[in-house]
């Protein structure tokens, strides 16, 4: 999935101090807002028993993160160094600046630098300009001292792009150099193998490089076993071939048709993000853009070469008429409003739109999408945590995906020659209950893992693991949760 600007992108690269490959299991980590992002950040770090602490000039976002999660809080400012010196930053080994200004995360990051030599330094990044590739000389240590860029919008624009290429899913994600992919998928009435064993389904479609590693039933996520049957209003998660996705989707009662018309409900970033890759896509698609803000509106219209926009409301039937929402194959709203997205999606779909995706970022109200006949949503806080986890372990991991409300996650990661796991079969490994492996590289060619892959050194595999298992994988995998 390359972005054309990398949404996340390392640009120093600390030197690994830890040479020995044993796992370093705590870290002493300052998260530097705590809103939505900040929480969840300190939430998922927490709950591996690492060191944080989180400092905000908002002292009821310290309390809440204070009661409701296992970390220390400081209010003050982040930027300044006797804030940061009383949250501990002399013997830090991580900062994560995700304020809410960009100004205020770069300062925080050359403080860290600069007067105590916080090792690693993450910084969330929002507007453009900062994030445009002629500038990123601006990010070495010699300048602004920022190991990783962090832009959610890019995220979610990926995230959009990634539902919209994929519309009988609720989520996606690309592993193995693009070759294996993670397909979420909610299972309908006339889906075919309902009742099925996963055993069964093996046997009956042999030839077919797919594996269900996860399945969300009445709330619960588990890791199923091969004896186990699908059932309607499953979600579940499935490791596929990239060559071998359409044939997936037939198989579990899913259109592999591609959206030709979009409209897209906002018009700020997100929105013209996406409605640029588009424009620049292989295949050309129809797209109308509606933003309210007249000002946006023509920033919008002024950046677009092919694609409509129309100023005024969302909500507003006659203007989604007159963008074509009987037509539409796709109507995706990313405005700054979780209420405005999710009304807009139901009336777009009442109007005859095929498919229906929302920015949410309250995660309390994605129980709402399936019985409002919403396809998918976008949560940019899942998408934030996940990029900050590709850059918090060490290792070969190459890539870390956080599934639902951080209830799992999808590990990337080479196979070194100090791994348990590495001249094993996989039956022969005592994985956890919570943890499978999705899909297996050799030699560049991705295959479908059974109890008989011998994993050996160097190879790239994706493992699927509750939360509560990942401690268990990075042993498996001889990987530290230490950068250094």
């Amino acid at each position: 999935m390359p972005p054309l600007i990398d949404a996340v992108a390392p640009i120093c690269h600390a030197e690994p101090l830890n040479r020995t490959g044993l796992a370093k299991r705590h870290m002493k980590v300052i998260i530097c807002g705590a809103g939505q992002v900040g929480w969840q950040i300190a939430r998922h770090l927490s709950g591996e028993n690492n060191d944080v602490t989180v400092v905000d000039n908002n002292p009821a976002l310290v309390a809440r993160a204070t009661d409701t999660l296992d970390v220390a809080g400081i209010t003050g400012f982040a930027s300044y160094p006797d804030v940061l010196e009383q949250a501990g930053a002399k013997d830090a080994d991580m900062i994560i600046a995700a304020t809410f200004s960009d100004e205020v995360n770069m300062v925080t990051c050359q403080v860290a630098h600069s007067v105590f030599g916080v090792p690693r330094k993450i910084a969330r990044l929002r507007a453009q300009s900062y994030l445009t590739a002629i500038y990123s000389d601006l990010y070495r240590r010699d300048h602004l001292p920022i190991d990783v860029v962090i832009s959610p919008e890019k995220e979610v624009a990926e995230a959009a792009l990634r539902r919209l290429a994929s519309p009988s899913t609720f989520d996606t994600e690309n592993f193995l150099g693009g070759d294996a992919q993670m397909m979420g998928i909610q299972l309908d009435e006339d889906c075919p193998v309902l009742n099925t064993p996963l055993r069964q389904l093996s046997e009956l479609f042999s030839t077919l490089r797919a594996l269900v590693v996860g399945v969300r039933r009445e709330g619960t996520l588990f890791a199923p076993e091969p004896g186990d049957q699908l059932f309607a209003k499953d979600q579940i998660y499935v490791f596929t071939h990239a060559l071998d996705v359409d044939r997936t989707l037939e198989i579990f009662g899913k259109s592999t048709r591609r959206p030709e018309r979009v409209i897209i409900i906002g018009g700020g970033n997100v929105g013209l993000m996406v409605a640029r890759r588009l424009e620049t896509g292989i295949v050309r698609l129809r797209t109308r853009v509606i933003e309210a803000n007249r000002a946006r509106a023509e920033v919008a219209a002024d950046a677009l070469e092919r694609t409509i926009v129309l100023n005024g409301d969302g909500l507003d039937i006659d203007l989604l008429r007159e963008a074509g929402i009987e037509r539409a194959d796709a109507i995706l709203c990313v405005t700054d409003d979780d209420k405005t997205n999710i009304l807009a999606s139901v009336r777009g779909k009442q109007a005859g739109a095929r498919m229906a995706i929302a920015l949410v970022n309250d995660p309390t109200l994605v129980p709402l999408m399936a019985p409002l006949n919403i396809d998918a949503f976008v949560n940019p806080r899942t998408t934030t945590v996940s990029s900050i986890l590709r850059h918090v372990r060490h290792g070969r991991v190459r890539g870390v995906y956080s599934i639902g409300d951080a209830e799992a996650e999808i590990i990337e990661a080479q196979v070194l020659s100090t791994s348990p796991i590495a001249g094993r079969k996989i039956s022969d490994i005592d994985f956890p209950e919570g943890v499978l492996i999705g899909a297996v590289q050799k030699n560049g060619k991705v295959i479908r893992p059974d109890g008989s892959t011998r994993i050996e050194e160097g190879d790239a595999i994706a493992i699927f693991a509750l939360a509560a298992d990942v401690p268990a994988v990075e042993t498996l995998l001889q990987v530290s949760i230490d950068f250094f």
